[in-house]
């Protein structure tokens, strides 16, 4: 079971309970890092890429994995790190439902390539086409984006999915794929999984093992809303039945990331927008 911490906003000094999220191994092991709860919070005010990931261990196979970091919005507005336990003197990693280390205890998340050339791109000047926030949002493509036999696209490469900077990548990927250009990290973070921003939309990964809620799904709604912008939801396990019904009621796109890295459309949205690549 993922442990929960008491969490004090520094700002604030709300008192939140706080339960790590847990993720799926490639062989199947839930994994959540270990909590310290004798350790401050500390306020997220400087993002960087890195600093966003973890390195956990599973506990079942040992398989390392880079998973995103504990946070907290507190309802002040301001955006906690929730501390994870230092590693043990012989320098292994600690136990419970998932051992890790981040960088602020001295292990930097490995820099991955095509996350960073794909995901760490600044947001190219130009305006976005004002409209529902639930569309697919304005896409840029550029010289060779669709060439192929008559004009076709080619087939979706996919990427193999074994921790949730895979889910990350793979979800860029694919949308430079549907055409869209200058993807990088939102802004603002959603309250659960990693958010993705391109030219006229959001979209969140989940990699999380729960399915997406309707918070989940409206959360994203109405943060695209606010940005005039179109939304698409990807997520590693699925919906629940409510989500998806709040999803049609809004005109969300939700596609599941399967182990091989395919997104599969799983409403009508997700159906139109992943035609628009044909």
């Amino acid at each position: 079971m993922p442990e929960s911490v008491q969490v004090r906003c520094p700002v604030c000094r709300r008192a939140h309970v706080y339960t790590a999220p847990a993720y799926p191994c490639v062989c199947g092991a839930p994994i959540a890092p270990r909590l310290d709860p004798a350790a401050e919070p500390a306020v997220a005010e400087h993002r960087a890429w890195d600093d966003e990931w973890l390195t956990v261990a599973c506990a079942a196979c040992g398989r390392p994995g880079h998973w995103p970091r504990p946070e907290l919005g507190c309802p002040c507005g301001t955006v906690l790190r929730v501390p994870v336990a230092p590693r043990r003197s012989d320098g292994s990693a600690g136990t419970g439902p998932g051992q890790g280390q981040g960088r602020g205890q001295g292990m930097a998340a490995p820099a991955d390539p095509v996350t960073a050339r794909t995901v760490g791109r600044s947001p190219a000047d130009g305006t976005r086409r004002p409209g529902k926030a639930s569309g697919p949002g304005d896409r840029s493509r550029g010289p060779g984006d669709a060439s192929g036999p008559g004009g076709r696209r080619p087939p979706f490469q996919p990427r193999v999915i074994r921790t949730a900077r895979d889910a990350v990548t793979t979800t860029a990927l694919y949308l430079r794929w549907l055409g869209y250009r200058d993807i990088r990290r939102a802004d603002q973070r959603p309250p659960n999984g990693i958010g993705l921003a391109a030219r006229g939309l959001l979209a969140q990964v989940d990699p999380s093992v729960r399915p997406a809620a309707p918070r989940d799904v409206e959360c994203l709604w109405l943060t695209a809303m606010a940005e005039s912008a179109g939304c698409v939801y990807f997520s590693l396990a699925g919906y629940a039945e409510e989500a998806r019904v709040r999803a049609d009621s809004l005109e969300v796109p939700l596609f599941v990331l399967g182990p091989t890295g395919v997104p599969r459309p799983v409403n009508a949205s997700a159906v139109a927008l992943d035609a628009t690549a044909d």
